[in-house]
């Protein structure tokens, strides 16, 4: 959500920062901004729209200087317009901020300033932070800023810039990301690294409450204070052509297709195939540990938290362990049953998620242990927990999840399956699973290779309709609701994802003729259950396709269409039948015209409540 890129070295600033902001596009936004600092003081120009617009504008005027800073925005306050694009400036228009996240007393803030005589331009949270620098700045912007920021409440990821002082950044970080680039004589932030890979691989990631002030001499963090902190320079281990499209339409698509090889980075080094059982060091917890918890909650958002249903039918049917799967976003506003016997499992592609996050604080506060399940190396959740399991996916550009979905659930089965072996699975059932999840990159492969034929399934039943639905049972109703999901992210069609069984209960007054059914529907232990609610759809006229193992012929005869997918054991199946609704939804979309990357209205990680 949003994005920010700052510079400060010897090259020119202006076009580094357009190449920075379209790295960052993936995030979601809905205007864009630069400001740059030079002998003539300092220049802003931001456009709404995509960043094509901005970058028409600065085709015959590219502004000259080697410090600036750079944003995309995606709206919270005030409508997606030109004034309310960042950069904004304060009341004398020589300092500059770019801001991701929410001011939350910001209206306090603008009518106190206004009493003294500020006029503000624009509705945003935003301008309010720059007006309250300028009216503190007493030629130090570094202490302006700090000051400024004791007195407001919220989360952001800010930078500012001041035309009377053209050799300082000042950042800083509450509750949005932001990360510091170190380079050949010339500094950088951003929200992320995707901007910084072109010139550094050495980043230092601000926490929250720390600030960083990037000079031509170099860089330091600091406190809201004054106290000086000392960080440690993290390498970014992937590089820039694992950001890029290589060739594909979409990154959606590229991501899609990198499933094979991302499923086998999360499980590499993990798998002990004599033993049955996986090695997960990283959680931090003693065998004895994990005997010890007697629940597990696990909070996520989106994707994220359907992958968390899944790893809730694993750990009850493996480890005999009662599992809850909770909203991050409502978890924090109640008041849960949480206790050191119980093991929270934060899940975040990013490792920002704010609710996320926030749940995951508020069950340490309340004692429990804490485990993340996140992609980005040095995310914020990442630090704060106690331990987790790095995906390993590589970056993730498409805004709709793909491949981080498949490698969450992977993580899952390798949590549910360590669990398991020390409570009360088999040594026998341990090699199974073990032998079942090495065989999966291979059969994802297998599925890929057949992508035509769902392309031809999206272009006759769904490019056209108005209206989805899809059901599934058992540890594949989640993946009917991840399903229904990415049809709506990126397609704009409605959808909805349910438990088969429930279709009786309300969703079967929906059916008839131009209803499409999607079924997932391999031969598990509730195939015979699934057949009726297909026969049920089929008795009202509705058009069913049909996720088949090889052979179904009872379901190939009722269904309109089917795809078959290879045969794993029950609890692995969603990460097979999930990757042809991915492709599914890529080529409805597509076929519809859509923006499959940056759907509308989305942001890929979601840092503000």
């Amino acid at each position: 959500m949003c994005g920010i890129v700052g510079y400060i070295g010897p090259r020119q600033a202006a076009g580094l920062l357009i190449d920075g902001l379209r790295r960052l596009e993936y995030r979601g936004y809905d205007s864009a901004g630069i400001a740059v600092v030079n002998g003539h003081g300092l220049k802003i120009m931001k456009a709404a729209g995509k960043l094509s617009v901005l970058e028409n504008e600065l085709k015959e005027k590219m502004p000259e200087g080697t410090i600036g800073i750079g944003h995309t925005r995606w709206a919270t306050h005030g409508a997606p317009t030109t004034t309310n694009a960042h950069p904004h400036t304060d009341q004398s228009g020589r300092i500059a901020v770019i801001h991701n996240g929410i001011i939350e007393n910001s209206s306090v803030i603008r009518k106190a300033l206004q009493q003294r005589g500020h006029v503000f331009k624009s509705e945003t949270d935003t301008e309010v932070l720059a007006h309250l620098v300028g009216e503190l700045y007493q030629g130090n912007l570094e202490e302006a800023v700090a000051s400024a920021l004791r007195e407001v409440d919220g989360a952001y990821g800010l930078v500012f810039l001041s035309s009377d002082e053209p050799g300082v950044l000042v950042a800083a970080r509450k509750g949005s990301p932001l990360l510091v680039g170190v380079g050949e004589n010339e500094w950088f932030i951003a929200s992320d690294a995707s901007p910084l890979l072109q010139y550094t691989r050495s980043v230092v990631y601000l926490d929250d409450g720390e600030m960083a002030v990037l000079t031509r001499e170099g860089y330091r963090v600091r406190n809201l204070e004054t106290a000086r902190i000392s960080k440690e320079v993290n390498q970014i281990d992937w590089d820039l052509a694992q950001s890029e499209r290589g060739g594909y339409p979409h990154f959606m698509l590229k991501e899609i297709c990198e499933q094979p090889e991302s499923i086998w980075n999360t499980l590499r080094g993990h798998l002990l195939e004599e033993d049955g059982t996986a090695r997960v060091t990283g959680l931090n917890l003693t065998d004895e540990e994990l005997k010890q918890f007697e629940r597990v909650i696990i909070t996520a958002c989106g994707t994220s938290w359907h992958s968390g249903i899944i790893g809730e039918y694993m750990l009850e049917e493996m480890a005999r362990l009662p599992v809850e799967v909770e909203y991050a976003s409502e978890f924090r506003y109640r008041n849960p049953v949480v206790d050191p016997r119980t093991l929270v499992i934060g899940i975040s592609q990013s490792g920002e998620t704010a609710d996320t996050l926030a749940a995951v604080r508020e069950a340490k506060r309340r004692g429990a242990r804490t485990i993340g399940l996140v992609n980005v190396v040095g995310s914020t959740i990442a630090r704060e927990v106690d331990g987790g399991i790095y995906l390993h996916a590589g970056p993730e550009v498409g805004v709709a999840s793909t491949k981080a979905f498949t490698s969450q659930v992977a993580a899952l089965a390798l949590i549910s399956l360590r669990i398991a072996r020390l409570r009360n699975l088999s040594i026998l059932q341990g090699r199974q699973f073990v032998e079942a999840l090495q065989r999966l990159p291979a059969q994802a492969a297998q599925i890929l290779e057949r992508a035509s034929e769902i392309e031809q399934l999206a272009d006759r039943f769904l490019r056209t309709t108005r209206n989805a639905l899809y059901l599934g049972r058992g540890v594949n109703f989640p993946v009917a609701l991840e399903g229904a999901l990415k049809l709506k992210e990126i397609s704009y069609i409605h959808a909805e994802g349910y438990p088969a069984a429930e279709m009786k209960h309300g969703p079967i007054a929906l059916i008839d003729e131009n209803m499409p059914v999607v079924f997932i529907a391999p031969r598990d232990a509730v195939h015979s259950k699934i057949v009726s609610n297909i026969e049920e759809v089929k008795a009202r006229g509705g058009k069913v396709i049909a996720l088949i193992n090889e052979g179904d012929s009872e379901i190939e005869r009722l269904a309109d269409a089917t795809f078959t997918i290879p045969e794993t054991l029950d609890l692995l199946t969603p990460i097979l039948t999930s990757i042809p609704l991915q492709l599914l939804s890529y080529y409805v979309a597509v076929s519809r015209g859509c923006n499959v990357d940056q759907p509308r209205n989305l942001a890929k990680s979601v840092t503000v409540e």
